[in-house]
């Protein structure tokens, strides 16, 4: 009788949307069987302010991507993010026991231990430790110190924290709908596993996420999560900014957004005009594209600005070298990139996933979208530690093998 196949779920909250999609674990690879897109309601900047109806969105998209994919799931990875995610960096050092040995998993265990032992407040919790090198006595920039020997062992760890409240609200909310929760993970690394390559991370690049609600950011050098913040501006700016200098409704200003909209006006021709939908019983009206870029210019500058002051603070301006890296719904906001290249100073482009085979994503070509980046990255963060735990259990079968023969025996 074959394995019974296993299903990884990926859940992304989002203040616009809530994307729930469903992959198979194969020989092949993975490939994706479902993808379910709902309202996202009762979720601000991250963070849940209405648990009832967060969950019914979550429903919503859990049931649609089900019916796609042929099957009912149980256990889902969720991104987290919001103004409560605060990240540093820290250094841990450990003795190796027996001089001149080769190092092993307990010794990065017990280094990273020291590294993660700094004062946090009661209402946050640690939800990442993500090593960035390691040093051996005096040999530095080492990315796996196993079986390596040296009496001293340090690291240097990226560690990310949350509100405990706010990422329980988001658990809380999940286990409403119905599911359990495999693990929470950060959305800009989930999204950075999904569209960076490994050249990119090695190189360094800032990876910008602008979702609906929110930015996140992420900046990789030397294949390690460097700095990541969350910046509490996202494209719902753009629409509500549009709404307000029309005098339309939000639905309409959405519309406009997406089909009109330009960040830069110098890209734009002065004589093209639109039409907008009025309030109420008002009538229509006649708008010229560049009057609804002077709304839109602004506030993209101020996200730019934002991102480049934080490449900035983090004194990562001259280690970003493969530039920048933008996805999220935000991102295909027309003219971005260029605005985006022209402040910033550096190469942008729209970062797409290459997590899935061209070939398995027939049924949801819309995957290589940079709207579902994280999304996508939240089921290869899942399938990874499926591997992780696959190799462990066949690492250790051997033994359980021997044990149970000895147990027969006695």
């Amino acid at each position: 009788m074959g394995r019974k196949e296993e299903h990884i779920v990926g859940l992304d909250v989002g203040s616009m949307k809530v994307s729930t999609l469903i992959a198979a674990a194969r020989e092949s690879g993975l490939q994706p069987l479902g993808l379910g897109v709902a309202e996202s309601k009762g979720i601000k900047k991250g963070s849940v302010v209405n648990l009832e109806a967060v969950a019914e969105s979550i429903k919503r998209s859990v049931g649609e991507a089900e019916a796609m994919a042929g099957c009912e799931i149980e256990t889902v990875y969720v991104g987290l993010a919001g103004p409560h995610i605060k990240s540093f960096n820290s250094r841990g050092v450990t003795s190796i026991l027996t001089r001149m040995r080769e190092i092993n998993r307990d010794d990065v265990r017990r280094a990273i231990e020291t590294a993660r032992a700094i004062a946090l407040s009661p209402d946050r919790e640690i939800i990442h430790i993500l090593p960035q090198e390691f040093t051996v006595d005096d040999q530095s920039g080492i990315g796996d110190p196993l079986g390596m020997v040296g009496t001293r062992l340090e690291v240097n760890v990226h560690i990310v924290t949350s509100s405990t409240t706010a990422a329980q609200n988001i658990v809380t909310a999940v286990n409403r709908s119905g599911l359990l929760v495999g693990d929470t993970v950060l959305e800009s690394i989930a999204a950075g596993e999904a569209i960076l390559t490994d050249d990119e991370k090695e190189l360094g690049c800032v990876l910008v996420d602008i979702g609906g609600g929110k930015t996140n950011i992420a900046i990789y050098h030397h294949g390690a999560v460097r700095h990541t913040v969350v910046v509490p501006l996202g494209g719902e700016l753009f629409t509500s900014d549009i709404a307000v200098g029309l005098r339309t409704s939000i639905p309409e200003a959405e519309r406009i957004k997406s089909e009109h909209g330009c960040a830069l006006s110098s890209m734009l021709e002065t004589d093209k005009v639109f039409e907008v939908a009025g309030m109420g019983s008002r009538h229509h009206r006649t708008i010229a594209q560049t009057v609804l870029s002077d709304i839109i210019q602004p506030r993209a500058e101020e996200i730019v600005h934002l991102v480049r002051n934080e490449i900035r603070n983090g004194g990562y301006e001259r280690q970003a070298g493969a530039g920048v890296v933008l996805t999220g719904g935000g991102s295909m906001l027309r003219g971005f990139v260029e605005l985006a290249e022209n402040i910033l100073d550096l190469p942008v482009r729209i970062g797409t996933s290459t997590g899935f085979q061209e070939s398995l994503l027939e049924k949801v070509p819309q995957l290589m979208g940079p709207e579902f980046a994280t999304v996508t990255g939240l089921v290869l963060h899942g399938d990874r530690r499926r591997k992780t735990r696959d190799f462990h259990e066949n690492s250790h079968s051997g033994f359980k093998k021997f044990v149970e023969i000895f147990r027969s025996f006695l």
